[in-house]
């Protein structure tokens, strides 16, 4: 059975997604760019939430083509570093700037595209293990973060 790659569309989709949130935008006078990512990771709460489902989605899609669990859980590792260290304010935001987490795990993904196969079929059992994993991960740092804003709130208003 011949190896081909998944879709074009597919991955370039993928490939977009991990630009916008980690490579939209271009600081004017230097060569760094940042994406959505630090951005709405100022959003108590709700920025690392967003970002992070979406990082999320770019593993899930990897699963469905079919990439070597060992590859995936690597990628989920760039994921919950870049959800552990986000979730500090202004540090975490400033760690996102140079992590790029979805940059790196486009490059896991293209990387190890050649030793999948289209009509390769995910794992299903793994699949829904490896998204409850990641809604854990991502709905986990968001009540961790608004359970910290409400303590805060308490400490500061009484």
């Amino acid at each position: 059975m011949p190896q081909t790659i998944p879709s074009v569309t597919k991955l370039d989709r993928l490939r977009r997604l991990s630009q916008l949130l980690d490579n939209a935008i271009g600081i004017p006078g230097t060569k760094y760019r940042i994406g959505l990512d630090p951005i709405l990771g100022l959003l108590p709460g709700g920025g690392d939430t967003v970002t992070g489902a979406l990082g999320a989605y770019i593993v899930v899609e990897a699963a469905r083509m079919g990439l070597p669990k060992a590859v995936l859980w690597q990628m989920v590792g760039n994921i919950l570093l870049d959800s552990v260290a986000g979730s500090v304010p202004v540090v975490g935001d400033l760690f996102d700037i140079g992590w790029k987490a979805n940059v790196k795990n486009i490059a896991l993904l293209e990387s190890h595209l050649h030793l999948t196969s289209l009509n390769q079929k995910s794992d299903r059992i793994f699949l829904v293990g490896l998204i409850l994993v990641l809604a854990i991960i991502v709905i986990g740092f968001a009540a961790l973060t608004v359970f910290v804003i409400h303590w805060l709130w308490g400490v500061l208003v009484n």
